[in-house]
């Protein structure tokens, strides 16, 4: 087979976003993480400045939760602008993006007053999330119009992995290739083809989803809690679940997306269900629109959530429960038993989730062939779009497609569905599914349709699993109980994967960390430590360290941080380069193990840091030492400078918000590389230990002379230190951690600008761990954090 031919690179340098409301300013943020420069442009300013609306949308993105910057200080690079004064930014833009309210003569409008401003190659799209992509580009001159498509990112835009590429029968194929790698490796996303169909791929399945689960609601007579419990993590859905996620949503979004269906889906047969409930228009009409005006279906009342009530017209404190017959078969593991039971309980919330699965795949299937090419599409946009662990057309083959099919047959002829609509026939044709061996289905190709063989995915070497679907576990070259080093290809880069839970570090991992590192500089040329599946690791195994402090075996745990400290100096110290490639969490340990790599290549979604002192102790594993070899690197006159911003770091137990922010605070060296799409992770660590090997790598020489910032530094840091304690910010045992970390970066008690060694460094740091662990609080914290997932201030 040849290879695939690579579609034309597109080029993004600059970009610009037409619209500065919450999805405009925040595309713009994302695309300006990624290092495009952007230009937000809105309607000029009454009064102010002329481009006030713009800067204030940038100035607002700095306070969102979840941030959308993935670095604070990328804010100053977002180019403010106005209709009125700057439309000449747009000749030299590669890449428009229009993101203005969803009313048609508007954005037609718009398009005609940018036109003729363009660059003869500006690629166009608008971020509408339904309205009709072949409509919108006929306001665009005809040379245009082979550069236009509809590219809808789910909200908010860094962290849906979803984007929606919804070409127009003119769409340049060229364009849409460039487009799918540009979304895929610089914005890190997941691209679905849609047909261009109202509300598309996402929103047509997930907001019908969420309608039938209001109209079972209200069939079974159900609290908004309860349909919260049954409808969140329970079924592998988010936490906010139906109501919350509305709440979120905003209600008068959700009526208007619930409007667009029942105007444009005229004879959709389930059309007479696209209405808004009356609970939600007599919601909306008081101004309870959600969390953005304090209160919708659920609302604080002090520190307590009530819950709308709809018999009282008033609210009551949230019970968020499944019944207990409906709370164990939800346990139940078999998708095939567990379907069966709901099917046949007579319990009204057995009944109510019966029904919103049975409409929701009526409903998929009955629309496959005109919304999507694939059910994997369909699987796809739900779960990269609203989160779900696996997709409807998933779900239904997990429960025996046949048996499940039959049971929405009978219930449509029983009159107990939404819709009398009858199933395509392809669904009862003796299948076992839609996803199989040979790709997944097309209802309008009437075939199996394997993934897409753009080049851009040759770069995921463990894409996404739709279900079923298996991939080349490579081959294993050395295990133990805690590690395996394998390889994938022939290009001699060993890959060690962690097999505890979490990722956390044991014995087992230290001392197979070791004997990898030990078997790579025989038969390797490079390693990367990755793991399967997030987080990168969650740090040291607290469970064994506390059990050891609790039987009084001091001797034990230091050598256990001892053997600790020696696998970071391995890694650090390996003849072949050992690459680290960090996604999801790296805490403590895990922090540890990638700062002492050759290189870290981090997925922008890392949160990185050395959380120690949450637990009452200080980092062991080597980090301490680890940044007072940097910052004597970075200032050998006076290390000092260079410990003040990572002291707060370590004392402070910071986390990263990203990648990007972890160098900030001084977690990543600016050496290392960020990647934003986490599939590509892999391939990219690989690269660049490849190239650290080709390049000859020998690893650093033992640091023998390291200038220090001694007693002074310390004392300088503990007289901020008293300032914290008087203001009660720290309590005593904070003081007492944080003094140690101090004392350690510093170097000890010694004079500032003495010489020591790395050995020296790593002693004192252990020293103080030791002595930390021994302490009745220490211990009270590990214990705490241990039982309830949260920090002990004691």
């Amino acid at each position: 087979m040849s290879a695939p031919s690579t579609p034309k690179a597109l080029r993004i340098r600059k970009a610009a976003v037409l619209g500065a409301g919450v999805m405009g300013a925040q595309i713009a943020a994302h695309l300006s993480n990624a290092g495009v420069e952007t230009v937000l442009f809105d309607l000029a300013a009454k009064e102010g400045p002329k481009s006030g609306i713009a800067l204030k949308a940038i100035a607002n993105l700095q306070k969102l939760s979840p941030a959308p910057l993935a670095d604070k200080t990328v804010a100053a690079t977002i180019i403010p602008a106005n209709y009125d004064e700057d439309l000449d930014h747009l000749k030299d833009v590669d890449l428009v993006i229009e993101a203005i309210a969803e009313r048609m003569d508007w954005k037609l409008d718009l398009y005609k007053k940018i036109a003729s401003h363009l660059s003869p190659t500006a690629v166009i799209a608008s971020n509408t999330s339904g309205l009709s992509i072949n409509g919108l580009a006929e306001a665009l001159p005809e040379e245009m119009r082979h550069r236009f498509s509809g590219v809808h990112f789910f909200n908010p835009p860094r962290y849906m992995h979803l984007v929606e590429l919804i070409p127009t029968k003119l769409t340049d194929k060229n364009v849409l290739e460039g487009l799918e790698a540009f979304l895929t490796t610089a914005l890190g996303k997941g691209v679905v083809y849609a047909k261009d169909t109202p509300n598309f791929i996402g929103n047509r399945i997930g907001v019908f989803s969420m309608l039938a689960t209001m109209h079972h609601t209200q069939q079974f007579g159900l609290g908004f809690d309860t349909v919260d419990a049954l409808t969140g993590p329970a079924v592998g859905r988010p936490k906010s679940a139906t109501y919350r996620t509305a709440d979120v949503v905003g209600l008068d979004t959700m009526a208007h997306v619930i409007k667009t269906m029942a105007d444009t889906l005229a004879d959709d047969p389930w059309h007479q269900y696209f209405k808004a409930p009356v609970w939600l228009s007599a919601l909306i009409e008081k101004g309870a629109l959600g969390q953005k005006t304090g209160a919708g279906f659920y609302r604080k009342a002090g520190k307590d959530i009530v819950v709308l009530d709809v018999a009282k017209q008033d609210y009551r404190p949230s019970e968020q429960k499944a019944s207990d017959e409906v709370a164990a078969i939800l346990a139940i593991k078999d998708p095939a038993e567990k379907f069966g039971k709901l099917r046949a309980s007579a319990d009204p919330q057995a009944q109510f989730l019966w029904a919103t699965f049975r409409d929701l795949f009526h409903y998929s299937a009955y629309h496959l062939a005109d919304i999507a090419d694939t059910a994997r599409d369909v699987d796809f946009a739900i779960r990269w779009g609203y989160g779900w662990k696996l997709g409807p057309f998933e779900t239904w083959q997990a429960a025996g497609w046949q048996q499940v099919a039959g049971w929405i047959a009978e219930d449509i002829a029983a009159g107990k569905a939404m819709s009398n609509a009858p199933l395509p026939a392809w669904v009862t044709d003796g299948r076992t599914g839609v996803h199989g061996k040979n790709g997944s289905y097309s209802a309008s190709a009437n075939a199996d349709k394997p993934r897409s063989q753009h080049p851009v995915y040759q770069r995921q070497l463990f894409p996404d699993p739709i279900l079923g679907e298996k991939f080349d576990q490579g081959t294993t070259v050395w295990e133990n109980e805690g590690v395996r080093l394998w390889t994938l290809g022939d290009d001699g880069v060993g890959i060690i994967s962690f097999k505890t839970k979490m990722n956390t570090v044991n014995d087992h991992v230290l001392n197979g960390v070791q004997q990898a590192i030990d078997v790579a500089e025989q038969q390797l040329k490079a390693v990367v430590i990755w793991q399967t599946g997030e987080p990168f690791s969650a740090g040291a195994d607290l469970k064994g360290a506390l059990g050891l402090l609790q039987a009084g075996k001091f001797d034990d745990f230091d050598a256990m941080v001892a053997n600790f400290q020696a696998t970071s100096m391995r890694i650090k110290h390996s003849l072949v380069p050992v690459v680290s490639a960090v996604r999801g969490l790296a805490l403590g340990g895990g922090c540890e193990f990638q700062m002492h790599s050759a290189r870290t290549v981090a997925a922008l979604e890392s949160y990185i840091g050395l959380v120690e002192a949450g637990v009452g102790l200080l980092p062991a594993g080597g980090g301490l030492h680890e940044l007072a070899i940097r910052a004597a690197k970075a200032n050998p006159e006076d290390p000092f400078e260079s410990l003040k911003k990572v002291f707060e770091t370590v004392a402070m137990a910071k986390v990263s918000g990203s990648a990007m922010e972890a160098k900030q605070l001084g977690l990543l060296r600016d050496s290392d590389v960020v990647v934003f799409n986490a599939y590509e992770l892999l391939y990219v660590a690989k690269k660049v230990a490849l190239s650290l090997a080709e390049t000859g790598w020998r690893p650093p020489m033992m640091a023998r002379n390291i200038p220090v910032a001694g007693d002074v530094g310390t004392a300088t840091f503990q007289a901020s230190l008293a300032n914290l304690a008087e203001g009660y910010f720290a309590s005593p045992h904070d003081v007492a951690i944080a003094t140690r970390i101090a004392d350690t970066l510093c170097g000890g008690k010694i004079e500032r600008g003495s010489l020591v060694d790395e050995e020296w460094l790593l002693q004192l740091e252990r020293k103080h761990f030791v002595e930390l662990a021994k302490t009745e609080k220490t211990q009270a914290r590990i214990a705490h954090t241990m039982t309830t997932g949260k920090p002990l201030r004691n």
